[in-house]
């Protein structure tokens, strides 16, 4: 049985885990009003629809809670209704009555209800992760150079050659020659 760490720093092996498309973004216009589109933008890997599941890496379950959070002190507890987070098709959902929301129309949004209300699609419920074996907090190993070098190793000469410019632009900053020598050191990506 192998042990799966989620750690964001390490390379994650597509022969092990392939990539699955799922779609196509194309940006097609810039913005015309950057305050309305650009400023009052808000992202959430929490938006997802049943079939797409959350993995459990502790970075993701952060971010699923943090970004909508953020948002909600950013821009209001309506950030959602904001036209340029609001879906082009319009999504069925029972959120409703909140602080300056719009639009009531005084359906009911809970469930058993008498008024052919909501019910629960069974289909729509997270499905969990099958482990094997014990889960729990683990301290990751304390080599912080392989992860680097494999990611490096992936690059095609041209990303390796605008990582290393960029590292040297970066580095021809510090003042003090002894630091610019051990973090080039420690970029070779043993």
């Amino acid at each position: 049985m192998s042990t799966i760490f989620l750690n964001v720093t390490k390379v994650v092996s597509q022969k092990k885990y392939p990539l699955i498309e799922i779609g196509k973004m194309t940006l097609n216009e810039n913005p015309t009003n950057n305050f309305e589109e650009m400023e009052q933008l808000a992202f959430s890997p929490a938006n997802l629809v049943p079939g797409i599941e959350a993995s459990p890496d502790k970075l993701l379950q952060g971010r699923l809670f943090g970004y909508k959070d953020a948002q909600r002190y950013r821009l209001g507890a309506n950030f959602e209704q904001l036209a340029v987070n609001r879906p082009l098709t319009n999504v069925k959902n029972y959120e409703r009555d909140g602080f300056m929301v719009s639009g009531q129309d005084g359906s009911v949004n809970y469930e058993p209800n008498s008024f052919n209300g909501p019910v629960e699609d069974p289909e729509a419920k997270i499905h969990g992760d099958e482990l094997e074996g014990k889960a729990g907090n683990y301290a990751y190993d304390d080599d912080y150079y392989s992860a680097a070098g494999e990611l490096y190793r992936l690059m095609s000469k041209e990303e390796k050659d605008r990582l290393i410019e960029t590292i040297k632009e970066n580095l021809g900053q510090v003042s003090k020659k002894e630091i610019q020598i051990r973090e080039n050191a420690s970029i070779l990506f043993s």
